[in-house]
């Protein structure tokens, strides 16, 4: 029999652990730390992919695709880049494998070591830049506004499933300006994107702020980012876009001739999202017994079950209804095992986080009505199969802005505003959530904070109205205050 799943308030870790795997999102992999996507999870990323692709093409976006191999040499340009790296890289030094001399198996050739070892790649910013420097020469190349959709890997030591893998799927932009400006509104433009995609489509509230210097990516000049909250009360950065500045443009000469035909370094944006996406819609909206998706994003939006299974009588109905329902786009499949019990199914396509179910059972047929269960809520209610398609859709539309409204009141009744350090280690200890609080600014007092509680600053809100006060922990004056987590 399979593991139950572990209740949230008994471990929430595990919770999230259990729920990955039973719902048939991923599994473990033979290698340490990576993880296999399965059918499910795959298709969840799909949808999110397929959205998200659209958005960056109205947005004038094109896709490329980049080596997964960097030289070392690379790297090394930029030194707050590989200083961020460094540690995560995973490194090719050879080129060939040959048979161990005693028979036992295979062993690195040591005639095939590359002359130049290759790190693959954590994020591109260094082969792409080392590519623009070719692909740019005047102001009438640009904005080149390039996107890819990749596999990265860093060497993580403490892995998740979907939240911290070793190697994850992603995209990442890649864009050049002629000016400042333009590349400021361009990494600003990608966060609302970003935003935009996790509350429409995620039914997830974020919060839009800059990151401190010392949370920043390395070799920007300014990181933006979005912030979600998780049920236990802990952040999870969702989405960055970065200003770049002249950084990368200069460590790989990449230049262009204005309209005064004067030379000038470009300016640069790298903006990204993650399978992450999925951990974080999975701890937003899901309970103790399974996934709970926005019918969005979900792979399959309703789930008919006839009682019994295979007798014609219902199977007609269920037909008629799927087929009215797939007319209008949504996407729905007639379960046609006879060898579960309806209880087994229904609790399966919870599990598998079903937005809608409907049964269709010899009464109801008779009765001309068909049952109608929302997996958010499990509310139910027997309506008429003929009023079936049109009710299901507006229930698809109802259950995608409810969770959003859900999610919404659990984030405005899990952020608290705090004046004193007591209160701020109290309500992190006691509640968690988001914790509005002062500081001066200072690096060494956000090290100090992350020290003693494990919370960081998780970005400096953009909407924030400005509020004279002091710092929590040096009572020096602040002006506004910053957002701070315990996170993932």
């Amino acid at each position: 029999m399979a593991k139950a799943i572990t209740p949230r308030h008994v471990d929430y870790a595990e919770w999230y652990n259990d729920l990955v795997i039973r719902s048939g999102l991923a599994d473990y992999s033979a290698v340490r730390g990576c993880m296999i996507i399965k059918p499910l999870g795959y298709a969840l990323w799909e949808n999110m992919r397929a959205v998200l692709d659209r958005m960056f093409k109205e947005t004038g976006h094109v896709n490329a695709y980049f080596p997964l191999f960097i030289p070392k040499s690379f790297l090394s340009r930029e030194a707050q880049h590989v200083e961020g790296f460094a540690k995560e890289c995973a490194v090719v030094t050879h080129h060939r494998l040959k048979l161990a001399d005693d028979g036992s198996g295979v062993v690195v050739d040591p005639d095939a070591k590359l002359e130049e070892e290759l790190i693959v790649r954590p994020t591109s910013e260094t082969i792409i830049w080392h590519t623009y420097r070719d692909w740019i020469q005047s102001y009438r190349d640009l904005p080149l506004l390039i996107n890819q959709w990749a596999n990265v890997v860093r060497w993580e030591l403490r892995t998740r499933p979907f939240l911290r893998t070793a190697e994850f799927l992603w995209q990442e932009g890649h864009t050049a300006h002629a000016t400042r400006q333009e590349a400021i509104a361009e990494a600003e433009r990608m966060l609302d994107v970003y935003a935009r995609f996790a509350e429409e489509y995620m039914a997830m509230p974020v919060v839009r702020g800059i990151k401190t210097p010392s949370e920043r990516f390395a070799g920007a000049e300014e990181t933006y980012c979005i912030e979600a909250l998780m049920q236990d009360g802990k952040a999870l950065q969702a989405g960055t876009s970065h200003f770049l500045g002249q950084n990368f443009a200069r460590a790989f000469d990449v230049t262009f001739l204005d309209q005064n035909n004067q030379r000038q370094y470009v300016w640069a944006t790298s903006w990204g999202v993650s399978t992450r996406l999925i951990g974080a819609l999975v701890m937003t909206h899901s309970d103790d017994d399974g996934l709970v998706l926005p019918p969005r994003l979900a792979p399959l939006q309703v789930v008919i079950i006839t009682i019994p299974t295979v007798e014609e009588p219902q199977m007609t109905v269920a037909r008629q209804i799927a087929d009215a329902l797939g007319r209008q786009g949504i996407s729905v499949e007639i379960d046609t095992d006879d060898t579960k019990r309806a209880g087994f199914k229904f609790a399966e396509y919870e599990l598998r986080g079903v937005p809608v179910r409907i049964a269709i059972g010899k009464r109801d047929v008779e009765h001309g009505t068909v049952e109608i269960a929302r997996r958010d809520t499990k509310e139910k209610v027997t309506i008429s199969s003929e009023s079936a398609p049109d009710y299901v859709r507006a229930l698809l539309e109802e259950i995608q802005r409810s969770l959003l409204d859900r999610a919404k009141r659990f984030v405005a009744d899990n952020t608290h505003y705090v004046d004193t350090f007591e209160d701020f280690e109290r309500i992190l200890e006691e509640r968690g959530g988001f914790v509005m609080a002062h500081w001066d600014g200072t690096a060494q007092t956000e090290a100090l904070i992350k020290e003693r509680t494990k919370a960081t600053i998780r970005c400096i809100p953009l909407n924030a109205e400005p509020e004279e006060g002091r710092c929590i922990v040096t009572g020096k004056p602040s002006h506004r205050r910053v957002l701070f987590a315990r996170a993932y």
